[in-house]
């Protein structure tokens, strides 16, 4: 495709976090005119993962080479049923499919990042031509491969100073001194989850157990001690499930605590993260989004700690808006652009990252 001052582009996007919520499908345009990007979400659908399904993808880490293959290309054909009954449910005609995949490992200090769900698998089951794979060049290229939301961001959300996603972690997003900065702050859902299902439950709705429980400042107090908080925003700075599994779980395990205090306690650690990462910036609007939005009480933690005007958008861009800048991302692979900063990932230069399955 190429380079042309205005086009419209009708997209799926795909989404699997590292929380193992499950798969979101959302249904994008994205026009281009007069050198500027608008979006729409048109349609979206969570599939949430079976038991089983979940426990597939969670024992992947420690599967066999022949195993880890199969299951990267059995989850391909799922990905690729599911937009299949998308498209027919919604009766819509999409350009090309854009997935994230499920990531299974993010070591990027080993240049390795994996994120399953075979692209060809994709298109040969939903008929359409589909966008993946889109960390493995940042991460040969010696970045962090990740974030890679913010540059959707920066074209994407102008209105907003702050962009922060409370999904399995934390990230934001900002221009600063005519760059795009971004970085993951820390954990958020996939410690909160993993907590509640101590508890028999998948989430904490609302934060409700959190505001029952007492705080440890003992343990918040190691928490805020970790070393990857002392490192300064300028440098890339990623997280994944193999830090916390190293630094996260053997400081909360080691103090027994119930786990409504465990969650009031983690809350307010999130909130100081987010807090310290934006303390140098005069007041502005901070834009909310990801699952984690949901959670009141932890919205509360959070704004009595930033000074920033904190805002929570619509349902669609609540939950969807990573599957709709994925498919942005698409977009851009599509027209052999730039979808991914050096100055968030580290990485030796711009690229556009992305394989492409053709399917005519």
């Amino acid at each position: 495709m190429t380079n042309i001052n205005s086009k419209v582009y009708n997209v799926i996007g795909l989404m699997s976090g590292t929380s193992l919520d499950g798969l979101d499908i959302a249904y994008c345009r994205f026009t281009f005119t007069n050198k500027q990007w608008e979006y729409e979400i048109i349609n979206t659908e969570t599939i949430l993962y079976s038991n089983e399904c979940k426990k597939t993808l969670l024992s992947l880490e420690t599967a066999d080479a022949l195993t880890f293959q199969r299951i990267n290309v059995e989850y391909g054909f799922y990905l690729g049923q599911r937009v299949s009954d998308f498209i027919i449910n919604y009766n819509i005609k999409a350009d090309f499919v854009s997935s994230h995949g499920h990531t299974i490992f993010h070591q990027p200090e080993k240049k390795l990042t994996v994120q399953i769900g075979a692209g060809s698998a994709i298109a040969s089951r939903c008929r359409l031509p589909v966008v993946s794979d889109f960390r493995s060049l940042d991460v040969a290229l010696g970045g962090q491969g990740a974030p890679l939301v913010p540059f959707g961001d920066r074209l994407l959300f102008v209105d907003y100073d702050f962009c922060l996603n409370l999904g399995g972690f934390s990230n934001v997003s900002y221009d600063y001194k005519g760059q795009r900065i971004a970085f993951d702050i820390c954990p958020v859902n996939i410690i909160l989850n993993e907590i509640c299902k101590r508890l028999g439950k998948d989430y904490d709705n609302g934060g409700e157990l959190a505001k029952d429980g007492m705080l440890s400042h003992y343990l918040l107090n190691e928490l805020n001690q970790i070393g990857y908080y002392k490192q300064t925003a300028n440098i890339p700075k990623s997280l994944g499930k193999e830090w916390v599994l190293k630094n996260i779980y053997p400081l909360i395990d080691q103090y027994e605590l119930d786990e409504k205090d465990i969650l009031r306690t983690f809350c307010e650690h999130i909130a100081i993260q987010i807090s310290k990462a934006l303390s140098n910036f005069p007041k502005g609007k901070l834009l909310i989004t990801g699952g984690g939005a949901y959670n009141t009480f932890l919205i509360d933690c959070i704004r009595n700690n930033v000074i920033h005007e904190i805002i929570i958008p619509d349902k669609k861009i609540i939950e969807y808006k990573e599957a709709m800048v994925f498919a942005f991302l698409g977009v851009l692979r599509m027209r052999n652009e730039i979808n991914c900063l050096k100055t968030v990932t580290g990485a030796s230069k711009d690229n556009c990252g992305g394989s492409i399955f053709y399917f005519d």
